[in-house]
């Protein structure tokens, strides 16, 4: 098919092309992401190596006994990580039940419902607020609202008083980016719903979340990440230093009981006098750094899917 051009549309055509430099903002700029993101790469290749340095020892001769015992305080080289593994993926889990639900459906009642009201702008200022909060605030929050006021529920400082608590420290994260996701839906799909006859809710569910569905699931993936390298809050409301003994209970009641997680074992070994316990700590962040970029690759493979099924 041909395209028809007028001769003022060529004449411009010319002149742009005759410019040197005429897009010299744009290639600076794109210049500077590429270094910016070169850089952020370099950082975290840089901290990967050092630590596996650090750690070769545990890595490289005592990897399976480190990643499935548990904390020792006989001596490192009996130390390990598995509590802190199941600790940490369990306190993610609580983390996601009660985010992800109350996360989105704040986005869509702003986006959908409240639409541009003046209360839905002073909810979500607040919100973005909120999102710069220190996690140690959260922690204060954690153990004086979730350990210590609804006792009755969390058991006190347990698996789901912790996983609350970055449930907290992550919703705001969660809602933003959920947020931004539904304003990315072009008002004409929308109109193309209502158009044919359907509600509210079809258009909700059948159209809009659909096509935000990517960026919302990446958003959520990579604020459980930030979750699972955190150790303040968990310190504050209760997760063990030392060693942990799950007795006689099964998966399900260690929910209920004393826990810890990988970022507190990594803090517990990093306090103890040795460099045995110092490579044991550099061990338990390589572990910690490749449980996180899987989480990072999980959210990639997510939103390319959901974006090539949309």
């Amino acid at each position: 098919m041909s395209v028809l051009t007028t001769p003022a549309g060529i004449a411009t055509s010319h002149a742009l092309r005759r410019r040197p430099g005429a897009d010299v903002a744009g290639a600076v700029f794109r210049w500077l992401l590429i270094g910016a993101t070169v850089f952020a790469t370099g950082f975290l290749a840089v901290l990967l190596a050092v630590m596996i340095v650090d750690g070769w020892d545990v890595l490289s001769g005592n990897l399976w006994h480190f990643l499935t015992h548990g904390f020792s305080q006989r001596s490192a080289a009996e130390a390990g990580v598995w509590q802190g593994i199941i600790g940490s993926l369990q306190v993610a889990l609580v983390t996601g039940v009660f985010a992800v639900p109350i996360g989105v459906a704040t986005a869509i009642y702003l986006v959908e419902y409240a639409q541009d009201s003046r209360f839905a702008r002073i909810v979500e200022l607040n919100i973005r607020n909120l999102a710069g909060v220190p996690s140690i605030v959260y922690g204060l929050l954690g153990l004086a609202v979730f350990v210590q006021t609804i006792h009755g529920f969390t058991q006190g400082k347990t698996v789901i008083a912790g996983g609350m608590t970055l449930a907290a420290m992550v919703l705001p994260i969660i809602v933003i980016t959920s947020v931004e996701a539904l304003k990315a839906v072009p008002s004409s799909l929308r109109e193309a719903a209502y158009g044919v006859g359907a509600t509210k809710w079809e258009v909700l569910s059948r159209q809009v979340l659909p096509a935000a569905l990517s960026t919302i699931l990446t958003g959520t993936v990579l604020a459980l990440a930030r979750a699972l390298g955190e150790a303040a809050p968990l310190i504050l409301v209760g997760a063990a230093t030392g060693f942990l003994s799950f007795g006689d209970a099964n998966l399900l009641e260690t929910f209920t009981g004393p826990y810890t997680a990988l970022p507190v074992q990594i803090f517990n070994f990093a306090r103890l006098p040795g460099a045995d316990w110092g490579v044991n700590a550099a061990a338990a962040s390589v572990v910690i750094l490749v449980l996180v970029l899987a989480v990072n690759g999980l959210a990639i493979y997510l939103r390319n899917r959901f974006e090539k099924q949309w």
